[in-house]
């Protein structure tokens, strides 16, 4: 077959953008294995208290992430080589699988926006949870295994207390917190919009990494509706010009 014209170029131009969607699986991919193996994240969800694992939302989202960029980077290929071959097959096994992965997105863009809050009240709920044990005056069989995790909360944030913590946490905050911010604790007033607040730094942390990824589907979204429309429009020109 022989493309010219505007199809011609609508077929490197669709090669391209093939080209970047597989270079932003690649990209998807590093990013979902880096939140995997982040060591302030890591450090927090293998936390294991009263037999109970630390809330494990985050890494279910990261795993969906890890799929999506190897299937991404697999239908790039075959966006790619369809292209190039100017086979109707392939670029039309790749419009098929280019609609199930923006409908995928845009479901898992609504879930996230629902649930966005979910994960970091998971894990503050988890942190209270153990807070309160590690306070415990009777002596409670928890309480050492409360205070270890308060350790590993308050050296990987860097923080200490809720935000709002009573004079008997500030009494054994020297105990439970690291040297320097167990000062500043101190020096504090009691406001929850303490930057000391776990609370607030764990907020912090998810609010930041939901970020990213969410700017990362945006652009990816954006590509995936310009290559629909190139695949469409150079389907049409195969399909119509001349065989010799």
């Amino acid at each position: 077959m022989a493309l010219t014209g505007c199809t011609m170029c609508i077929k490197y131009m669709l090669f391209f953008f093939n080209f970047i969607f597989w270079l932003a699986g690649g990209v998807i991919l590093g990013v979902a294995l880096w939140l995997r193996h982040d060591s302030q994240t890591s450090n927090l969800l293998i936390l294991q208290f009263e037999g109970k694992q630390a809330p494990g939302t985050f890494y279910t989202s990261v795993y969906i992430l890890i799929a999506v960029g190897a299937v991404m980077m697999l239908v790039g290929f075959v966006g790619c080589y369809g292209a190039i071959q100017e086979s109707q097959c392939l670029l039309g096994t790749f419009f098929f699988f280019l609609v199930i992965l923006f409908a995928c997105e845009v479901a898992a863009a609504i879930w996230g926006f629902m649930n966005r809050d979910t994960i970091s009240k998971e894990l503050i709920n988890f942190y209270d949870s153990a807070y309160i044990n590690a306070l415990d005056v009777s002596g409670s069989s928890s309480k050492d295994s409360a205070i270890k995790v308060l350790h590993v909360f308050h050296n990987t944030l860097e923080c200490c207390g809720k935000g709002d913590d009573t004079a008997l946490f500030k009494q054994v905050a020297s105990t439970l917190c690291p040297q320097k911010s167990t000062a500043d604790l101190l020096k504090s007033q009691e406001d929850p919009l303490n930057p000391l607040s776990c609370h607030k730094k764990l907020s912090e942390l998810f609010s930041q990494k939901l970020y990213l990824i969410g700017l990362a589907a945006l652009v990816v979204a954006v590509i995936m509706i310009f290559e629909m429309i190139f695949t469409m429009v150079l389907c049409c020109g195969i399909r119509n010009s001349p065989v010799y």
